[in-house]
C-alpha cells in the first residue's frame, strides 16, 4: 500500500482524514486506543492530534504520558513512510522523550526528519523530531524518535 497516494486520494473526501486515521488504526490497531487524527501528510512534515478524553486522561486530569508516546509515534511513522524512498523500508529502533507542562485540552503533535531522508545500500538510523503542542501552541512534549531505514528486502 502506498501510504502518501492513499492519504492524497482519501483526504479529499468529506470525513476523509478522520476514515484514512481509522484505517491506519484498522493496519496497527494499538493506535486505536488514542484515536489519532492526521491533519496533514507529506514528505518531510506529518502533523496528527489527539482530542482530550476519558480514555487518555491520567489520574492528575491531564493527558497521559503513554497517550503522548502513542501520539508520537503514530505521526512519527507515518512521517517517516512517506519520506523515505520508496525502495526503503523502516522501523522504530527506539524514542527519547521529554516531558515539558501539563498536556491538557487537544493535542497537535508535528513530525519531522532530523535531516533529508536518503536511499542507501545499508541500513542507517534516520532520527524524527517529534513536538507535541497544546491548541494556545505550547510545547507540552518532544521526542525523538530513531528509525531504522533500510533497503526493502528482494523478492
Amino acid at each position: 500500500m502506498n501510504v502518501l497516494a492513499s492519504y492524497q486520494r482519501i483526504s479529499q473526501w468529506p470525513a476523509g482524514r478522520w476514515l484514512f486515521s481509522k484505517l491506519v488504526c484498522l493496519k496497527a490497531p494499538y493506535f486505536a486506543s488514542i484515536a489519532p487524527r492526521i491533519e496533514v501528510l507529506e514528505p518531510g512534515r506529518g502533523v496528527a492530534t489527539l482530542s482530550h478524553r476519558r480514555r487518555v486522561t491520567n489520574h492528575i486530569g491531564t493527558v497521559h504520558a503513554i497517550a503522548l508516546c502513542n501520539l508520537a509515534e503514530f505521526v512519527g511513522g507515518l512521517t517517516c513512510d512517506v519520506s523515505i524512498p520508496a525502495s526503503m523500508r523502516w522501523i522504530p529502533k527506539g524514542m527519547t522523550v521529554a516531558y515539558l507542562k501539563k498536556a491538557v485540552g487537544t493535542m497537535r503533535a508535528t513530525a519531522t526528519p532530523a535531516f533529508p531522508p536518503r536511499e542507501s545500500a545499508e541500513g542507517h538510523e534516520l532520527p524524527f523530531e517529534v513536538l507535541v503542542e497544546d491548541l494556545q501552541g505550547e510545547a507540552v512534549f518532544k521526542a525523538t524518535i530513531a528509525m531504522w531505514v533500510s533497503p526493502k528486502a528482494m523478492r
